[in-house]
């Protein structure tokens, strides 16, 4: 018969074997066969491959030139997300959880011997992509209606970064209208607040606030999510919330927003002496659910303030600088809405298949202040038409085919795309 000394050893190892299996990517079978406790560890994750044709050019040049770059044909193959994430419960209500990320099929580079230069050593970069810290927190419940996580949390403004698992839009890619203006999946250290009713779900933010000088005319406040450094500067804070409705059956209403100051988030602040650069947005975004009908809208609208003197500050950086170095709008907007319908409703056995329609809009320069002219390239109207194929509901197929159009004299993009993706804990 084990004491209690050997026990307590045997139950340390067992969770020990557990964290380990989360690294490694081991079954959660497997692991609870190894003598962890079970029930405290839950692994899973999501991913994507995805194939596309474009009948236009990749040249960054066709939109300063639009007479001199005709129809192409052209493709890509990607993986844009693989994720792998692992949840443990160490008892007396708390928790931890994590997510890491691989966007674009990881990042790498080698140390290589040239045989055609002498011998000579060179470090090259094998491949292109990231490896990010998505998620990282520790969770103290109070109660379903009161807990709070400190750590690395998910911003959840828009319906993009509330649900950013590819089983959860219809589209190939995550829509494009947020993806485009908003960091996503946005991710910022902080601490979160939030509950549950029977009808209602809340959620209440205190993080690092974004950096001005990675906001851009293209992708408005994108890229002010992160650092370039091996930490971020933080000395402005950001609040963020999001309050869900569920008192009709089917149906889910989301307000969202966010509120911040940016200019002085930087290591160069003394360029922004004098300006706040706040930041505020606004969203909306509802989803309604009944039988095989699929019904999904989302609105945003954020506004920038000192929008004009931040783009001076930020085109006067040096070019060593990750900004952008360009001009900032003082508002940008999106709003989209998709329909879908399960032609296998009531089937049993053949899993889902859902005919849906998009549409949405997107413009990185809504409002500019004066002086500022608006690029008309960053107006954008995208009509999607596709089918999705749920063969379990955490495996889909998706194809679609999307048209987007801008504003004269720039030429509409014709997109082709396919997919294959998971979500699921294990």
């Amino acid at each position: 018969m084990m004491n209690r000394a050997t026990q307590t050893q045997g139950t340390r190892l067992g969770r020990l074997g557990l964290l380990a299996a989360a690294v490694l990517g081991i079954p959660h079978a497997f692991a609870e066969e190894a003598g962890g406790p079970k029930g405290r560890l839950v692994v899973g994750g999501y991913g994507e491959v995805v194939y596309q044709h474009f009948d236009y050019s990749a040249d960054v040049n066709r939109y300063n030139y639009p007479d001199k770059f005709g129809k192409e044909n052209r493709g890509a193959t990607d993986i844009p997300h693989f994720v792998l994430s692992a949840s443990y419960d160490f008892g007396n209500s708390w928790k931890f959880s994590t997510e890491i990320e691989f966007e674009h099929g990881g990042s790498g580079s080698a140390l290589e011997m040239e045989s055609e230069e002498a011998g000579e050593y060179e470090q090259e970069i094998e491949r292109g992509g990231e490896i990010v810290l998505e998620q990282f927190w520790l969770e103290k419940t109070f109660s379903e209606r009161a807990h709070v996580r400190f750590g690395h949390l998910v911003v959840p403004v828009g319906r993009t970064n509330s649900h950013h698992l590819p089983t959860e839009y219809f589209t190939v890619l995550r829509p494009e209208g947020e993806s485009r203006i908003l960091p996503v999946t946005w991710h910022e250290n902080g601490i979160e607040f939030w509950g549950r009713t029977k009808h209602f779900k809340y959620q209440v933010l205190l993080v690092a606030g974004l950096r001005a000088e990675g906001f851009g005319s293209a992708n408005w406040i994108k890229g002010g999510s992160g650092s370039p450094y091996e930490f971020n500067v933080a000395s402005s804070g950001a609040a963020a919330f999001r309050v869900e409705n569920r008192s009709v059956e089917g149906l889910t209403l989301a307000l969202s927003g966010y509120l911040g100051r940016s200019a002085s988030n930087s290591l160069k602040y003394k360029r922004y002496e004098g300006l706040s650069g706040s930041l505020a947005i606004g969203a909306f975004d509802a989803q309604y659910r009944r039988k095989g009908l699929v019904f999904r809208l989302d609105s945003l609208y954020g506004h920038l303030g000192d929008s004009g003197a931040i783009s001076a500050v930020n085109k006067s950086l040096p070019g060593l600088s990750d900004s952008p170095r360009d001009n900032v709008a003082s508002a940008a907007a999106t709003y989209g809405a998709e329909v879908g319908y399960d032609v296998f409703h009531g089937r049993g056995g053949l899993g889902r298949l859902l005919p849906f329609a998009r549409f949405e809009y997107c413009n990185s320069m809504e409002k500019t202040d004066p002086g500022i002219l608006a690029d008309t390239r960053y107006s954008r109207r995208t009509a999607t038409l596709g089918l999705n194929y749920y063969a379990t509901e955490k495996i889909v197929f998706k194809g679609e085919y999307a048209r987007r159009t801008l504003a004269s004299p720039y030429k509409p993009e014709n997109t082709i795309s396919f997919g294959v993706m998971y979500a699921g804990m294990f």
